[in-house]
Parts: C-alpha cells; structure tokens; sequence
C-alpha cells in the first residue's frame, strides 16, 4: 500500500465514478481501477461496488476513507514542514453572493491543489481581484468569461405546506401565499415582476439576504422561499421544492477575467474541463 493508491481510492470515493476521480486527478482512467484493484487485493476487502452509473461504497470503503484522509493529510503536513517556503504569487478570488457550498469548495479545492505556490483569497465580486465567478448578468463590458454551470431556481416549501400536495404550481397558487424574500437574487426579481404583472399578491413574511437563512426560515414555517437548486439544498429531507409553471427561474454563473495570467489560464482549464465533461460535483442538481 502506497500513498498514491489511498490519494486515487480517495478520488474515487469523494468524486462517485473511476471515471470521474481519474479527471479530477488529470490521468487516465485504467491507472485509478489498478490502484483500486491492488488496495482491494492488499486489504482483501472489496471498497466500492462497481455499477454503470458509477460506485457505491462498502463498509469496508467508508472505514477505509477515514483512515486514508488522515494519512494523506500528515503526509501533507510533513512534507509541508520540511519545505523552504518560496513567496507564493497572490490571486484574488472575486466571488458573488449564493454559490453552491459543496460545488465551490470541490473546485477551489482542485485549484489550490494543482497551483501549490498559490496563496488565494476570496474577496466579494466587486473588489478589486484577478478573477470573478459571477452570474453572467454582472459581467461588465470590458469582461471575457468562460461558463462555469447553469442553475435553476425552485420554491422551497415546508412538507406540510397545502402546495406540497400540488404537482405543479403556478403564479395563481402564489395569492396570498407566505413568503420569504431574499436579495439579492435575479430570481427574485423576476418572479416579483411576474407577480406584478399578474396581480398576484404574496405576504412577504421576511426580507432577508442568504440562502441559509432563507431555508432556515423555510424550515420554521414562516413560508415559502425561492433558492437555487444546489444538491446541497435538494436534498434536504424535511423541505420539498416546487418548480413555478410557466417561469424560467435559471441564471448562468461564469468565470469572469480581464487580463491573463498564468493561474488564470490554470482556473480557466479547470473551469472549461468541469463544464465540457459535466462533472457532476460542479453541476447543479437536476430538478
């Protein structure tokens, strides 16, 4: 057993797919499945259970992967600790407000990994930075971009909300419906025109600024809130989400630069790589 063989097992693991940890890792598909073969004869165990979409894993997988993190991460440490530290080149990170958790970490996380002489920091989108991801509404005149994902927006309602019974909803349900209102949000904005224009009167029962408050809020009971339909949020067992008939609820986030650079052309390889191959961990949950 090797540290390479627990770094691919782990890729394999956090990613879902051979297929998958072998992009993630930038090499070829066959050298994650021998790795995975010899760690599965070494321990006499089998780790993941091979299926067409993909791998689930054994019990003897997720014991594994515990174990395998902390090794590589004191591998890290030590190498770290016997290293001269050279002076790192600053990049800055514009971000934008509402991201995806899980998705924003696993590409940050690739970018900090491939570029070790890096020293990064997120900034807000309108601070002076060396990059952008932002939805392609701020992108400024003077901006090139490189699409990172596309998302859409869903209601999220209580499960004992009377519109969880409904299939679909429209704008009609929405009378005198209790909701949350988040800004910023471009959805927001749209469905409030909408509603306009329709004579459709929801109570706004807060105005608040962030996702996690606004599901928090949702969870309470206060009412019903638009959100992005990150897998993160998808997934949360005790709210069900509710696609507006008729409205397109989506936005584009995209990777937004003026001068190049050599990390830049590095995150922009990382971004065109997720987005042409659909990387499911930087892709939004198919509603």
């Amino acid at each position: 057993m090797d540290l390479k063989q627990l770094k691919y097992f782990t890729a394999v693991y956090e990613n879902g797919s051979f297929n998958a940890a072998a992009k993630a890792c930038f090499i070829a598909q066959p050298s994650i499945s021998t790795a995975i073969a010899q760690l599965e004869a070494e321990l006499q165990h089998p780790l993941f259970i091979r299926q067409s979409t993909g791998v689930s894993v054994t019990d003897e997988g997720k014991q594994l992967y515990a174990m395998a993190k902390q090794l590589l991460g004191q591998a890290q440490a030590i190498k770290s600790s016997f290293t001269q530290q050279d002076t790192k080149t600053e990049f800055a990170l514009g971000v934008t407000k509402g991201l995806g958790v899980a998705r924003m970490s696993q590409l940050l996380k690739t970018f900090i990994s491939r570029e070790t002489n890096m020293s990064l920091t997120l900034v807000p989108q309108d601070a002076q930075c060396h990059a952008r991801i932002i939805t392609k509404d701020e992108l400024t005149s003077t901006e090139s971009y490189e699409t990172i994902w596309q998302e859409e927006f869903v209601l999220a309602l209580p499960l004992n909300h009377p519109l969880a019974l409904k299939r679909n909803v429209t704008l009609a349900d929405l009378q005198e419906i209790d909701l949350i209102q988040r800004t910023p949000c471009s959805a927001w904005q749209t469905l409030s025109r909408e509603l306009s224009l329709a004579k459709v009167s929801p109570r706004i029962r807060a105005k608040i600024q962030t996702i996690d408050y606004a599901i928090g809020l949702v969870k309470a009971g206060l009412g019903g809130a638009i959100v992005p339909a990150h897998k993160e949020v998808i997934e949360i067992a005790d709210l069900c989400f509710k696609n507006i008939q008729g409205l397109n609820l989506k936005r584009e986030i995209v990777l937004a630069y003026q001068t190049p650079s050599p990390l830049l052309n590095s995150l922009k390889s990382i971004v065109s790589h997720a987005h042409t191959e659909h990387l499911p961990e930087f892709f939004s949950y198919n509603f």
